[in-house]
């Protein structure tokens, strides 16, 4: 039997707010704010002496690739009435993860799907025509916090695709296997989602790392280059350097991506991990006739992405689901 404190808590009715989610709230919250960063320039070597670096032709190359990506979508905004009345913001998302492994070929190995149901800790599972949208209750329901939620959701079957995919990965020692592969995430490294021997693959540049000589380097690379390693400390800490996939086309940093790895085990290792995405990542740099994000977006993530699209289902019939369980909801 609940207590007299949980009650306010208990769902008494659902409502789908009107306006649709690809366009936004009519009140957005801010952009989450980045924390500021402590970094390290000179892990691999001293600042003076920083040079653009091909991978060596005797270096470790992966014997394969596993590439990593999730995507999310918000179905439906709902205001969810309390047993006090009190009436309370929340969402139904969609999410989904999946690993495709590039050896001789192609071959996705692991795909996760899943449905949420975002608000205040009180909520309940929800049954619908499409499938049940799970409860996941979060601390604050700003719109920041809900789609937060989502995100760490998204971020959790990502690391489960990758352990279901039995991967043999690099070891964190410094002479790496040669039946040993890569693990590439598409997004930065999440401290919360501490996949051993993974590579962050960040395709934006939202945060300055660098400056000075250092920075004007990046523009420098050649293709197949990569910059030092510098050790990156903000919310958690990991090694990071800058990569040219492709000959810049209109500006200095076009086709520069940035990567980053746990400091896990001697420099040495992280220094063969990222002489090995050098040496890798640029066979698979996709063309501005096949993709608007070229070359950045590599092919397997992008055909990745269009699958795990697919698996969401249709948007238009997701939410006439939605509708038709919320409109006969008993709480």
């Amino acid at each position: 039997m609940k207590g007299d404190g949980a009650r306010h808590r208990e769902v008494a009715g659902l409502a789908i707010e009107g306006w649709s989610p690809e366009y936004g709230a009519p009140v957005e919250a801010e952009p989450e704010e980045v924390p500021a960063a402590q970094v390290d320039p000179e892990v691999e070597m001293p600042g003076e002496e920083w040079r653009p670096i091909a991978p060596p032709p005797d270096g470790w190359v992966p014997a394969h690739l596993d590439f990593v990506d999730g995507v999310r979508r918000i179905e439906a905004r709902v205001w969810i009435t309390g047993a006090d009345g009190e009436v309370r913001p929340g969402v139904f998302a969609s999410y989904a993860a999946g690993l495709v492994r590039c050896a001789r070929r192609a071959e996705i190995r692991s795909i996760r799907t899943e449905r949420g149901f975002f608000g205040l800790a009180g909520i309940a599972d929800l049954e619908t025509p499409v499938g049940t949208f799970l409860a996941r209750p979060v601390a604050d329901d700003d719109i920041t916090q809900l789609v937060s939620g989502v995100q760490e959701q998204m971020r959790q079957l990502e690391a489960g695709v990758v352990a279901n995919a039995g991967a043999n990965y690099t070891p964190s020692v410094a002479e790496l296997a040669s039946d040993a592969g890569l693990v590439v995430m598409d997004g930065p490294l999440r401290g919360g989602q501490r996949i051993r021997d993974a590579v962050g693959y960040i395709k934006s540049h939202r945060v300055q790392y660098l400056s000075g000589d250092a920075r004007a380097l990046v523009g420098r690379l050649g293709p197949g280059e990569r910059t030092p390693l510098f050790l990156i400390q903000t919310k958690w800490t990991r090694y990071s350097w800058y990569l040219r996939l492709t000959e810049a086309r209109g500006h200095p940093w076009a086709g520069i991506v940035r990567c980053e790895t746990w400091p896990d085990g001697r420099v040495a290792r992280a220094k063969a991990v990222a002489d090995a995405t050098a040496a890798v990542l640029p066979r698979f740099a996709s063309e501005p006739h096949k993709d608007d994000r070229a070359p950045q977006n590599l092919y397997p993530i992008a055909g990745l992405e269009r699958e795990l699209g697919r698996r969401l289902g249709d948007r238009g019939i997701v939410l006439r689901g939605l509708q038709r369980a919320v409109a006969g909801y008993q709480g």
